[in-house]
């Protein structure tokens, strides 16, 4: 077998039509699926009186499509060794396509929750299959910028969702937010069927491989994992929801996920062909890349849920404009990461990772000084320089990881490479999420010490604010018991700007642990170069 498949490894690998085109062409199934990671929660309210269903119902239309494109990710090499890398990713495109459909079509909550988890079982083999494709199609030289259209989509995706999301339900009916899918994804499907040829030496080692994984099929392996990814990310999502292990179902759920996802480990370190290769993460650079950007993820979507959070709840900003308050990191992605793409071939991995913690950590800081005063203008200014950090990050973590796999183990890595990113990504939420109310707790009981009744200045700001309400005509009786409520207000407000001071701090320094693993990342010898050619 190894034999075999070193052979094939040797062959020439079959020239694509043109390179931009397969960029072009994969791309655009891995750009919906990252936006559709986001772009129902702001239509929460509308889905929730269309479908019947309570706001906190509604979260399981987010869990059915998180659990079902986790548990794809890791078979999608699995399933592209049978049926080809091109034909997979064909066929997820269009699962991804009648999934939206039928979204867009149903009209009460288990519809919508079994349709949602059936457009994640088409969106979680896009992602690995669009990198492994761009990886085997772009020469050595040209990987970083291969890793920075790759970045483009996936990074880029889940922060234009919101607002996208926003313009569609402000300008048309919320089914739209799914319909809208349809004719991108039906141009993605036309142009890699014209565009995508599966290299043949990527064919030959598949069907070798296959071969002999028919022999022995891993099914146990199969249903180990499914199982383990599927109670794991039910108790990311909605563990914070309720109260973690003070509900039974999140403990039960968190024992059968451990006892599943050890078996799984036991069984394919065992197993004669194991259906997902975890002898890659042997490879100590693949391994390290793999963790900082799980780790890297698991930041972003952290300070991408608690920016809205705090726009929304202290600035009063709505859905909408926070969505677009945020959209300066994208652009600032969007410009930085090809420029990122082209300068690795330039700089050492590691320093462009130590340069975007740096950055993201300073962009952090920069956060944790915001005031209920704070406009938009201060928000932009530091996300723009967090979207410079992530772009920073992005494009050395996905090149260099993979930099020594063997193109026909190539689907094997990306799959649990983005596996690994979308798990740190819900790790990231969950603890940020628990953490949050607590520390606004805590940030309260430390004020209320403070506001003690026959203090001068509690006296004086309650006298102030009942005077200001009998001049708006108050009697005396109620602006004196309106005054205690607005001051609670306003220790609250005070308490959860404490904690959003704290949680930007935290996610900043958190951070700072990445350099330790950034050190380990040196490519291979001979896989990178000085030169670069675009054309």
């Amino acid at each position: 077998m190894t034999t075999a498949v070193a052979s094939f490894v040797a062959a020439p690998a079959r020239a694509p039509v043109n390179k931009w085109l397969v960029t072009l062409s994969v791309t655009f199934g891995t750009l919906m699926g990252a936006i559709d990671t986001s772009i129902v929660a702001v239509a929460t309210p509308h889905l929730s009186g269309s479908l019947g269903a309570t706001v906190e119902e509604m979260t399981w239309v987010t869990t059915g499509f998180v659990i079902a494109t986790v548990v794809v990710m890791p078979l999608t090499a699995f399933l592209g060794r049978f049926f080809g890398q091109k034909r997979v990713y064909l066929f997820s495109l269009g699962l991804f396509l009648l999934g939206s459909a039928l979204c867009g079509l149903a009209r009460s909550l288990p519809m919508m929750v079994a349709c949602r988890a059936l457009q994640g079982l088409g969106a979680g083999a896009l992602q690995p299959t669009e990198q492994a494709i761009l990886r085997q199609t772009f020469p050595p030289e040209e990987q970083g910028m291969a890793m920075a259209l790759f970045g483009l989509a996936v990074v880029v995706g889940p922060a234009a969702g919101p607002v996208l999301g926003g313009y569609i339900i402000d300008n048309l009916n919320w089914p739209w937010i799914f319909y809208i899918n349809i004719p991108v994804g039906l141009l993605g499907i036309f142009m890699v069927t014209r565009f995508v040829h599966e290299p043949e030496d990527i064919r030959a080692a598949n069907h070798a491989r296959a071969a002999e994984q028919r022999k022995n099929l891993d099914w146990q392996g199969v249903l180990l994992m499914t199982a383990g990814l599927a109670s794991l990310q039910y108790v990311l999502e909605e563990g914070s929801r309720n109260d973690w292990f003070s509900s039974t179902a999140i403990a039960v759920t968190t024992f059968s996920a451990i006892f599943l996802l050890a078996a799984f480990v036991i069984r394919e370190l065992t197993a004669p062909v194991p259906a997902v290769d975890l002898s890659l993460f042997k490879d100590r650079v693949f391994l390290s890349g793999t963790i900082i950007g799980s780790m890297m993820f698991a930041i972003l979507m952290s300070i991408t849920f608690l920016l809205p959070l705090f726009m929304q709840q202290l600035l009063g900003f709505s859905a909408v404009q926070s969505g677009t308050a945020l959209m300066p990191r994208a652009l600032a992605m969007m410009v930085a990461i090809p420029l990122v793409g082209r300068l690795y071939n330039y700089v050492q991995p590691r320093i462009l990772v130590i340069a975007g913690v740096v950055l993201v950590a300073l962009s952090a800081y920069e956060m944790s000084h915001y005031t209920l005063e704070t406009g938009s203008h201060s928000v932009v200014a530091a996300i723009i320089l967090q979207g410079f950090g992530f772009a920073a990050l992005f494009v050395p973590l996905t090149t260099v990881a993979l930099a020594s796999i063997p193109r026909y183990r190539m689907t094997d890595a990306t799959g649990l490479n983005s596996l690994l990113r979308q798990i740190g990504g819900s790790l990231g939420l969950a603890a940020f999420a628990t953490l949050l109310p607590h520390f606004v707790q805590t940030a309260r009981a430390g004020l209320v010490a403070h506001v003690v009744s026959g203090r001068p200045e509690v006296m004086q700001r309650l006298g102030g604010i009942q005077a200001g309400l009998v001049a708006r005509g108050l009697d005396p009786g109620a602006a004196r018991e309106t005054a205690g409520r607005v001051l609670d207000g306003m220790l609250n407000r005070q308490a959860m700007l404490l904690a959003f001071e704290r949680m930007f701090v935290l996610a900043g320094v958190a951070f700072l642990f990445v350099i330790p693993f950034a050190l380990l990342l040196k490519p291979p010898a001979g896989s990178r170069t000085k030169r670069v050619d675009l054309h």
